[in-house]
This record gives C-alpha cells, sequence and structure tokens, in this order.
C-alpha cells in the first residue's frame, strides 16, 4: 500500500532469525516456490515481520516477494471505514478480495514473472494497478488480518497480540489517534472475535512479548 509506514524493529528481527533458521532447510530444499503468510490482528505487526522475514531470508540468498492483503481491499481505507459505520456487519473477510489474492500466489507458484494487482493509495484513498514482477523469487510471504484464510499455503504464521496490545503499534503506523473512540474500538473487538480463530489455522505462533513457538499446540 502506497503511503503507508512500517518501522522494523529488534523484536521483528529477532522472531524472524528464530522462523528463518527454524525454515531455511525446508525452503532450500523445496522443488517449487514457497509461500508463507503472516496474520495477525489490527496493529500487531504482521507488516514488519513479514518484511524482517525476507530481509532473513535474503541475507541467505532466497529471494523473497512481500504481498500486503491491504492492497486487496474492496475499498480504500477511509471508503471501508464509511462502509463499517454504515453496516458493522461489512467487517470481516468478505471486505477483501481473498480469492484474487489466492490466485495471485497461485501465479506465482505457477512462475509466472509478473501479474497486475491492485495498488491502494493510503493518503489519497484511491485504488489504482501495478505490474508486480516476481524477479525469480523463491519466497512469496503474504501478510494481512485474513491471510491464514488462503489456501495452498506451505507454512502459516500468526501473531497473537490482540488490540489491547496494539494501540502504540497502530498509532507508530499513523492508524489512530492517541485514544481510541467508541466506533473504532468495536470494530477492534470485533475483528478480534473473528481473527482470533484464525491461530489454530497456524504451524508457527508469535507471542504477545514476540517469542516464538515453532510447534504451537
Amino acid at each position: 500500500m502506497q503511503g503507508d509506514s512500517i518501522v522494523v524493529e529488534a523484536h521483528h528481527l529477532s522472531a524472524a532469525e528464530v522462523i528463518t533458521s527454524s525454515l531455511l532447510k525446508t525452503i532450500e530444499s523445496a522443488a517449487s516456490k514457497f509461500t508463507i503468510t503472516v496474520a495477525g490482528e489490527s496493529g500487531s505487526g504482521k507488516s514488519e515481520t513479514a518484511t524482517a522475514i525476507a530481509r532473513a531470508l535474503e541475507n541467505f540468498g532466497i529471494p523473497c516477494i512481500i504481498f500486503q492483503q491491504d492492497d486487496y481491499f474492496i475499498y480504500p481505507p477511509k471508503s471501508n471505514d464509511a462502509e463499517r459505520r454504515k453496516n458493522k456487519k461489512w467487517v470481516g473477510p468478505h471486505e477483501v478480495k481473498i480469492e484474487l489474492l489466492a490466485s495471485h500466489l497461485e501465479a506465482f507458484r505457477e512462475g509466472k514473472s509478473n501479474i497486475k494487482k491492485p495498488l491502494i493509495n493510503y493518503s489519497s484513498d484511491i485504488i489504482t494497478e501495478e505490474i508486480y514482477n516476481f524477479n525469480n523469487a523463491k519466497v512469496a510471504i503474504a501478510e494481512g488480518t485474513y491471510t491464514s484464510l488462503l489456501t495452498n499455503i506451505d507454512i502459516r504464521i500468526f501473531i497473537a497480540r490482540d488490540f489491547n496490545q496494539t494501540l502504540e503499534h497502530r498509532q507508530k503506523r499513523n492508524r489512530d489517534t492517541t485514544e481510541l473512540d467508541s466506533f473504532t474500538e468495536s470494530i477492534l473487538k470485533i475483528e478480534h472475535a473473528i481473527i482470533s480463530e484464525h491461530r489454530a489455522l497456524a504451524d508457527i505462533i508469535i507471542n504477545s512479548d514476540y517469542t516464538v513457538d515453532l510447534k504451537p499446540k
């Protein structure tokens, strides 16, 4: 998403190092392209963690690309917020073109060189398109709230931080003001009820303190 702010910090890098070390041999020995998802609630650090994992893998000579679910929302951020204010039932996976994202990941798996994808401009609240070149990447990382629902994924990572723990991070990305208004808090509670269920789909859990469970129960 254009205009988004991603700040990779030490805890993202530390978690990425643990995850990368655990997956390195599997990725290197994979006969085909490899796909990873990073999911969790708003502000949990999905974008930063995905970026940190990509950097760590590239340090081992494994080129990566990142798909941001934010580019696949049906409406850009301000318009999507307006839809939510009209009807809170709009909140959920149906806000996102999950099938389109899945088809683009499949194109990556099939060895296509590029795809035409949506590109959201955060500040202008518009959706354009871009040609996204895969540049011979071995790994694609899809990050976003509902990416655990994507099929044909090799490894699913879930960040177990709820909306009460993510306010400071959302502020750093200019997603919320210093205090939550009642509407935003209600939306985050709805998202929590949906997204927390996706923890059970994960192969790897990043805990609220950013320690990593490689074999979650």
